[in-house]
């Protein structure tokens, strides 16, 4: 049989988001490969993405339902049996406790619009109780908010004009490799200037052309260090300052006060180093200003990010920074989740706190797709305990068995993105391609409509919105979403680009860019944002933790094995704590201890410390036992880059 090639689009949580050519021979895949003729991927793609192939014939696919045994096994299951039980014990509980106690528990483990928005609408039918995924960008949305509205700016592909791209807090090289690629092709070809910002030596670190490492927390009293030497020697551009922005002269004034020995005690830079970046921003306009998302994972990480994104306005650029380009689209995310369908108002819990939520007892009803949370939520010991309850019925449909599938009730089983079609607008670049299912589903896996709709149908649920044809609610969402082209145009297999907001527009309460926020002030917060205390030496090490190459999140372990179980340690912390290179060491604080393998390395400074996220140490405890279930004030995101521990042998 003639092989054929599929074109399809990558729906992991990641910035790149991939158009993929997939080859088929004789009904099985054989080949992925970036498009060559997309504007982003460029005929390359990740570790990951070469790796699907694998990962779709992996040993730990669920292919057919499983219900729980009573000796705490599985059985193979019909879907009928397992969807009459789902339905059966879903009418008990809301009968009894009502919607409140019943959760649909996701996040962005495929972020087609029919796997993940989609699949919500069940849930916003029945009323359920809603988490305020909070879990990964949010404190970062709600502060750039503060200042410009809405949190859209730069896009990748314009990095070719720039002359200046400063990767702040943003391991782009692992984490978004096309749009590393595009800076290194403006590098390349036009001599952009490549600046990062990062307290470790990341991969991006260490090829950028300039690399400053500021203490972990530090970075408010960096932006201010920058701002006052851009305004003492009156390289901001006042004339954009006075026509386009809000509350400059309260923004100078806290930036004046960040002398270059005040900066340097806070941060550990030289005033030399802070000038070179001011210098590097004076003078190389355009720049962008890439913000990572990890940037704001700590306990004022909101601050952080609003406090960067206020250095392109001083140069006269509007948001001449990127942190997700989401918010500049037009589509109707709320039609396609019936968010927007339904009059019920559902309680909302808070996604960092779901640990203690689920232990008190408060869900007996948790239904879980896209997400593994039994490793990726903070305070594990408390997720634990919870899932363990008695009066918890938990159901998970999921592709793979992850820790969480091994926690349920009920398992069903899930495609994959290469067996079913799918629409994947992604959060960083503009362009859009359908997701062409490349194989015919293995087993007996199902999509995200699908269970849907059986499930409504089974307990009754007479709302005819749970019941239209998805791709027609996706052209009504998306109809007149497209530069250069109409729904149609995608359908056939084009490749568009979605329309964006106008830049010089800020959704504020005075519609301009605020230097001090209005909003937060209301809000009772700070309107700028101001550097808060470090922690002491004495309170341990700061533990930072990111992504590595072959994984995204708890995905690829099947195909690469476990994520790399071991910590980076200054040199001379590892000679004062009598640790060798190799050496099995204890990291542990209040909540309990993980154990993990040293490494000796110059790439952190002394008292940090970094580990590839959600690792499980050498005795399977999930890192995340090390995190707390708490909040940020602004956002209510987590503060995974916060927390200290302590090192022993």
């Amino acid at each position: 049989m003639t092989p054929r090639v599929v074109k399809t689009a990558c729906p992991r949580d990641c910035y790149d988001t991939c158009s993929l050519l997939v080859t088929v021979e004789d009904g099985r895949i054989v080949k992925v490969q970036g498009d060559p003729d997309h504007p982003v991927t460029r005929g390359f793609t990740c570790p990951r993405g070469a790796a699907d192939i694998k990962r779709t014939y992996s040993e730990e696919r669920i292919l057919y339902p499983h219900l729980r045994t009573p000796d705490g096994g599985f059985t193979r299951a019909t879907w009928d049996e397992a969807l009459d039980a789902v339905a059966s014990r879903l009418k008990a509980v809301l009968a009894e406790h009502g919607p409140d106690s019943v959760l649909q528990l996701d996040y962005a483990g495929n972020i087609g619009l029919l796997t993940e928005p989609w699949a919500q609408r069940l849930w916003n039918a029945l009323g359920a109780a809603v988490h305020d995924s909070t879990i990964c960008s949010a404190s970062g949305h709600a502060g750039l908010a503060l200042h410009h509205g809405l949190t859209y700016g730069v896009e990748p592909d314009e990095l070719q004009d720039k002359r200046l791209i400063v990767f702040w807090g943003f391991n782009a090289k692992v984490s978004a490799p096309h749009t590393w690629a595009l800076a290194v092709k403006a590098r390349n070809e036009n001599g952009t200037i490549i600046v990062a910002v990062d307290p470790r030596k990341s991969d991006t670190a260490e090829a950028a052309d300039i690399w400053l490492a500021p203490r972990p927390g530090s970075d408010i009293a960096l932006v201010y260090g920058v701002a006052r030497s851009l305004i003492e020697r009156s390289l901001v551009d006042q004339a954009f300052i006075e026509e386009w922005t809000h509350g400059y002269e309260e923004f100078k004034e806290e930036a004046l006060k960040w002398t270059g020995e005040r900066v340097e005690e806070v941060t550990g830079l030289s005033p030399e180093q802070v000038e070179s970046l001011a210098d590097a921003y004076a003078g190389n306009n355009p720049s962008a200003t890439m913000i990572g998302i990890g940037l704001q994972k700590s306990v004022y990480g909101a601050d952080h990010v609003r406090a960067v994104s206020l250095i392109p306005p001083l140069l006269g650029l509007h948001r001449g920074f990127f942190y997700s380009s989401g918010q500049g689209r037009y589509f109707d995310q709320g039609l396609i989740s019936g968010s927007r369908l339904t009059k019920k108002k559902r309680k909302v819990l808070s996604q960092v706190g779901l640990s203690e939520t689920i232990e008190r007892g408060d869900i007996k009803f948790l239904y879980v797709n896209n997400m593994n949370p039994a490793v990726t939520l903070p305070d594990q010991g408390a997720l634990h305990r919870g899932l363990d309850r008695e009066d918890l019925y938990t159901v998970v449909h999921e592709t793979h068995w992850t820790e969480t599938a091994r926690h349920a009730d009920v398992v069903l089983p899930a495609q994959t993105y290469l067996e079913k079609d799918d629409l994947v607008p992604g959060y960083s670049h503009s362009y859009a391609t359908k997701s062409n299912g490349a194989v015919e589903p293995l087993g007996e896996s199902q999509s995200e409509t699908w269970v849907t709709v059986e499930l409504a149908r089974r307990l009754g649920l007479e709302e005819e919105w749970l019941y239209a044809d998805p791709w027609a609610v996706l052209e009504e969402a998306l109809g007149e979403s497209f530069i250069d082209g109409t729904f149609e145009d995608l359908m056939g297999g084009a490749t568009l680009k979605l329309k964006a907001r106008s830049r010089d527009e800020y959704q504020t309460p005075t519609g301009r860019m605020e230097f001090a926020s209005v909003k937060a002030a209301e809000s009772g917060f700070d309107p700028l944002p101001l550097q808060h205390p470090l922690p002491g030496k004495e309170e341990g090490f700061t533990l930072l933790t990111t992504g590595i190459p072959k994984y995204t999140h708890t995905q690829f372990q099947d195909v690469y094995g476990p994520i790399p179980p071991i910590v980076w340690i200054n040199p001379r912390d590892a000679a004062r704590l009598r640790v060798a290179d190799g050496d099995p060491v204890s990291l542990s604080n209040e909540r309990g201890a993980i154990r993990v393998e040293a490494v000796v390395t110059d790439r952190v400074p002394r008292g940090v410390l970094w580990s590839p996220r959600l690792l499980k140490g050498l005795d399977g405890e999930p890192q995340n036992l090390l995190m707390p279930g708490d909040a940020q004030l602004i956002g209510g995101g987590p503060v995974f880059n916060s927390i200290t521990v302590n090192v022993s042998p």
